[in-house]
């Protein structure tokens, strides 16, 4: 028998059983991973919130294992083919895809060729032709002809001739051959490791699929293949662009009838003891062999392993995004200072809101600096109104359309105006317009137009981008490596349990947190988060974490789950105002009376918080971690783990492509990490890419290693292309740029919110290697 799921679980994320079980135990009773990440240490010997979630995960994926496990076992024992060697192979497949192959010759099929060749009795004659290749095959089968007849399960057309006993026989050994468990998975490993992903444009497609064109004529192995190529691939074939399939690295085409038999087809025949001797049967066996390979086998081993390199891809895309997302949900928050956003536009004017420390909006404007009217200094004087009536400290400004114009203009208020004491800041805007026609923003903001709604998302991000990004739908947000070609459904659920995570390790201020905000909090959800805000609404700001249990529909287990992670500032206990749970208030009490020591002379006393002994506290409920942990948030009590708040500096008269010139040493901020490399933002709406190759004078195997996303970086341009509006960037800034006389030819591509698949041809080359062109040539020296 397989070890237990405790057991299985626990060498897949390095524990101990007892720990794994500890937390199946808590996650059963409804409890959140940031919770038995916090609170539960003693229970689970410290596994932290990474090992839960991948936990959890996989403790999904094998429960239903075992059910799958089970079904099939009562599905064979009802046919009554059980045997005690199939019931032990079954008992340890360790995972879906062998419990399958071994299901699979008594998997219920519709009526089949191999069931109607059955019917009319030609298993003897497959058996004989297979047991003695001495026999003649056509002599051999005209002892099988039999008239038309019927039976139970429908109509059989008999055996008319020699050639049609020959064709049931051959289904039935294709069959055999292709359903041997132990035979498909030698099969199944000699694929995944000779096997080679293969695409060319389709016929008429080349200018519709240019943008394909590095995969007009490609091919990688199956095993290296990373995942955006494999997504981009995969795009091209399901737009019909491409024609993508999977081929043995021994075949550059299909072989003929007359070549040697394949690695493959060589496994088949060993195994059933077929050679090519040349006795009467062994060319129809060979055949045989042949036809099972590539009618059956090789067909189900393409769309299988085809299906599990999606799976694979989708799987690191989805991590790319997760940890893209939670690097800007984490980034540095610029605090309650009065704000003013600006949200570019041309034509429609540039939206203006203010809002005040806490985030509300106290006043709104439209101002028209750019053309066509070109109202520079009434847009200057518009601005330093606002700014002065309302004491604003920060300008944050949207990087789309005209933001660089704009925050020009930002910068001319800032000359002109030195007293006012303002800074702005470009952020991204990505996800502002989602934001701004949504229902929330509906309710919180019910008689603004929808246009200047995201000028106040654009203010309220820059104070803290956490309370903000989540009114928007993750995927709306923009940091994702090809999101619109994953399994939405895995992606929502990585996405939701990154946000939950950094809610709950950054906490919520329960007296001024939206309702979106709330709902992220350990045990909360979307009715019992509006129902705080109502009864706040109603009654005014909670004085004590014990008030919240006053909310309806909050339950003690609700109350449980999410009273830690909630903060009540400037109330009645100091202790709400940290990370410590109230559940631990006894035990901080019981530590206060042993030092004769009041709670304010000790918060933020870190010489006396670190001159106690823990463990002298410790007992049945509170362990060694617990206690530690309370010393230390006492120490800092509503700690922010977040960095302190930065910002870039992009140089002045860089503000289009045109502007960017080789060897140029810029500042920017990275926008989006994906596999290849980092897209990095200088300033002139286009995002430029660092290579992986580029990011460091050491090798790097995963760009998160060394950027991640709302990162300040100082980068070199390398290479402009222009007409694609393509920047080759490095982070090695002693390299040099790329010779300005070369042709430029397909390169890197920006993918930075929809995924684009085109981040370089690596044909026959490996799968870290850089894009092809001058940007290659570029990429290929820094490299060297």
């Amino acid at each position: 028998m397989l070890p237990s799921i405790e057991h299985r679980l626990a060498a897949e994320i390095a524990a101990k059983p007892a720990q794994v079980a500890a937390a199946i135990a808590l996650l059963d009773e409804g409890a959140t991973v940031p919770f038995i990440a916090r609170y539960r240490k003693e229970a689970t010997g410290g596994l932290d919130d990474m090992q839960l979630r991948l936990l959890e995960d996989r403790l999904r994926y094998l429960r239903e294992l075992e059910a799958r496990r089970a079904a099939i076992v009562e599905s064979i024992t009802e046919q009554g083919k059980m045997t005690p060697e199939l019931l032990k192979a079954l008992s340890l497949a360790p995972d879906k895809t062998q419990l399958e192959d071994l299901y699979l010759p008594y998997k219920p099929k519709r009526r089949t060729k191999v069931q109607i060749a059955q019917e009319a009795g030609l298993e003897p004659l497959a058996d004989a032709l297979l047991a003695n290749p001495m026999l003649n095959p056509e002599e051999e089968a005209a002892n099988y002809l039999r008239e038309p007849f019927t039976t139970e399960q429908g109509d059989n057309p008999g055996i008319p001739d020699a050639k049609a006993a020959l064709d049931g026989a051959r289904q039935i050994l294709m069959e055999r051959f292709a359903e041997d468990a132990s035979l498909l998975q030698a099969l199944r490993e000699y694929v995944q490791t000779h096997g080679v992903v293969e695409s060319k444009v389709r016929e008429g497609k080349d200018a519709a699929a240019e943008k394909y064109a590095d995969y007009f004529d490609y091919s990688e192995s199956l095993s290296t293949i990373p995942s955006h190529r494999a997504l981009a691939l995969f795009r091209g074939r399901r737009e019909e662009m491409l024609d993508v399939r999977l081929r043995l690295d021994s075949e550059e085409e299909r072989p003929a009838w007359s070549a040697p038999l394949n690695p493959c087809e060589t496994r088949i025949a060993s195994r059933f003891g077929i050679q090519d001797r040349n006795r009467p049967a062994d060319r129809w066996l060979m055949d045989t062999v042949r036809f099972t390979w590539r009618v059956k086998s090789f067909m189900h081993l393409e769309l299988e392993l085809m299906g599990a390199l999606r799976a694979r891809a989708e799987t690191e895309a989805i991590q790319v995004f997760a940890r893209n997302l939670k690097d800007l949900l984490l980034a540095a928050p610029a605090g309650p200072r009065a704000t003013m956003g600006l949200d570019p536009g041309v034509r429609t004017g540039v939206k203006v809101a203010v809002v005040d420390e806490t985030g509300k909006v106290v006043d709104t404007a439209v101002i028209y600096p750019h053309q066509p009217r070109n109202d520079w200094d009434g847009s200057l004087h518009t601005l330093a109104r606002l700014a002065e009536k309302h004491r604003v400290a920060l300008i944050a400004i949207g990087n789309g359309t005209a933001s660089r114009e704009t925050d020009k203009l930002a910068r001319d208020l800032i000359k002109l105006r030195p007293e006012l004491k303002l800074t702005s800041i470009v952020v991204s805007e990505a996800g502002a317009s989602v934001y701004s026609a949504s229902e929330f923003a509906s309710r919180e903001l019910p008689d603004m137009d929808v246009s200047l709604r995201g000028a106040v998302s654009i203010a309220r991000r820059l104070q803290d981008p956490l309370a903000e990004l989540v009114k928007i739908d993750p995927k709306s947000i923009g940091v994702g490596q090809y999101q619109h070609d994953v399994s939405q459904y895995d992606l929502a659920r990585s996405l939701d349990a990154v946000v939950e995570d950094c809610v709950n390790a950054v906490g919520v201020d329960v007296n001024t947190a939206s309702a979106p905000l709330l709902a992220r909090v350990s045990g909360l959800g979307n009715s019992v988060a509006q129902a705080i805000v109502a009864h706040r609404d109603a009654t005014g700001k909670f004085a004590s974490r014990a008030q919240l249990r006053d909310v309806p529909r909050l339950g003690e287990k609700t109350f449980e789950q999410a009273a830690g992670f909630l903060r009540i500032m400037d109330g009645d206990d100091p202790l709400d105002a940290s990370a410590v749970h109230p559940e631990s208030y006894p035990l901080v009490q019981r530590i206060l009376a042993d030092i004769q020591q009041d709670l304010k002379a000790v918060i933020g006393n870190g010489t006396l918080l670190k001159s106690l002994n823990p463990s002298k506290y410790t007992n049945a409920q509170f362990g060694l971690p617990t206690i530690s942990d309370i010393l230390r948030e006492l120490e800092k009590p509503g700690r922010d783990p977040r960095p302190e708040f930065t910002t870039a500096a992009f140089r002045d008269g860089v503000e289009t492509l045109a502007d960017l010139k080789p060897d140029m040493i810029l500042e920017g901020v990275v926008t989006n990490v994906a596999a290849f490399g980092a897209f990095v933002d200088v300033g002139v709406h286009q995002d430029g890419l660092v290579h992986i190759s580029a990011l460091s004078n050491t090798f790097v195997k995963d760009p998160h290693s060394v950027v991640k996303a709302g990162q300040i970086v100082k980068v070199k341009v390398l290479e402009v292309d222009e007409k694609r509006k393509r920047i080759a960037l490095t982070m090695r800034l002693s390299d040099a740029a790329a010779p300005v006389d070369r042709k430029p030819h397909a390169a890197p591509r920006d993918n930075r919110s929809q995924g684009k698949p085109t981040d370089g041809k690596p044909s026959r080359v490996p799968a870290s290697a850089p894009a092809g062109g001058a940007m290659a040539a570029a990429f290929a020296k820094l490299k060297s």
